[in-house]
């Protein structure tokens, strides 16, 4: 395994900032777009849709932008990314109609999946062993850090003008002279090997990423209705409980590597999933604004031992000659439990009360946690 530069590996850590939590930099516009766009019929629906459309597109057109990253490379792939995610990430600056911000969500959702498939693969190449899963830490505070920046920048320029939260998605343009400079790619010959017993591994750890992202994402696309709905919080004030929550992502992203010395994949998503629940009942039980800073970084800190452990879960079974497709399949697993988050947990919304919905959330987690564990102590 080749030396990696520092500046090539602040450059991949960079790139990973721009993907996974780029979306929330509109969170805390989109209960003020029911009231921009109130002559608009299901506008409450069409709202939460401005963060999830991203998640669509990458959904459907990962795998095949899997190939492409294969057939191109990852460092012309990664600069081409940058620049359609610059472009179409500020597009709601100037246009105007909710179905052509829209649109342009769901053109930024094609860049942010190239830049996945790029920086995850990328990893895989760059590092082994325990040096991936320390790296790997990194990344996912930096995917943390990414949020805390988006999230905040995006609720303080909210409060100005619902249109400047789409500034932020400029950031590409630098990143992308980096990129350009400073990534560099690996080629690997073609090796004999069983692609089916590599699928059979792979595929649950698709489904978990499913399930991970759909829960985690309960916290940008309900929270803010939580806040702003019920306890009349400011875009400013919502961006920053909500970052609280990155903070501790961060966190929970670098203990992965310690954790990982004494537990198995498995049992660490486990671990992962038990904290977030925790979290949302220790949000529904809160009365006041300022204990939002104690409740949620609790959510924070069990997606960012997930969101560690799920890639480090699939680069450790996936072949390096097969890793770009498996990257590419989780991605999109990823990004469809993005998707479908609001739209699964909508019903529930509108039937308990955003309030209960957390308590609900959370129990229901803890009932699904403490059964599956219940069926292994019977079947061992």
């Amino acid at each position: 395994m080749k030396t990696i530069k520092l500046s090539t590996k602040i450059t991949l850590l960079l790139i990973s900032m721009m993907t996974m939590m780029s979306n929330v930099a509109v969170v805390t516009i989109l209960p003020r777009l029911s009231e921009i766009y109130a002559n608009v019929e299901h506008i409450a629906f069409l709202s939460r849709m401005m963060i999830t459309l991203p998640s669509l597109a990458i959904a459907i057109l990962a795998p095949f932008l899997g190939h492409l990253v294969y057939m191109y490379g990852k460092r012309r792939s990664a600069i081409v990314g940058l620049f359609f995610f610059s472009v179409t990430g500020t597009a709601g600056l100037y246009l105007d109609g909710i179905y052509a911000i829209l649109f342009s969500r769901f053109l930024l959702g094609i860049a942010i999946a190239i830049l996945m498939i790029v920086s995850t693969s990328l990893i895989g190449d760059y590092f082994k062993g325990e040096e991936r899963h320390k790296f790997m830490g990194l990344q996912s505070a930096f995917v943390s850090i990414g949020g805390i920046f988006f999230i905040v920048g995006g609720g303080m320029l909210s409060d100005m003008n619902w249109r400047y939260p789409f500034a932020i998605y400029g950031i590409g343009f630098i990143i992308l002279l980096f990129a350009m400079k400073y990534i560099i790619e690996y080629t690997y010959q073609s090796q004999v090997i069983d692609e089916e017993e590599v699928n059979h591994r792979l595929y649950p750890i698709y489904i978990m990423a499913f399930l991970l992202m759909a829960v985690f994402y309960i916290l940008p696309t309900q929270f803010p209705y939580l806040m702003i709905n019920i306890f009349h919080a400011t875009g400013e004030k919502t961006g920053l409980i909500i970052a609280s929550a990155f903070v501790f992502n961060a966190i929970g992203a670098l203990s992965f590597a310690p954790l990982k010395k004494h537990f198995d994949f498995p049992a660490m998503y486990m671990l992962g999933m038990a904290i977030i629940a925790v979290g949302f009942i220790g949000i529904s039980q809160v009365r006041s604004l300022s204990w939002f800073f104690v409740t949620a970084p609790v959510i924070g800190l069990g997606g960012g031992i997930l969101m560690t452990n799920i890639t480090a879960w699939l680069l450790h079974y996936a072949h390096s000659t097969k890793r770009v497709k498996a990257t590419a399949y989780l991605t999109s697993s990823l990004f469809l439990g993005q998707f479908f988050s609001p739209i699964l947990t909508y019903p529930v919304v509108h039937y308990f009360g955003i309030v209960d919905f957390f308590k609900v959330m959370g129990i229901g987690l803890i009932v699904t946690l403490l059964s599956v564990l219940v069926y292994k102590k019977i079947r061992s």
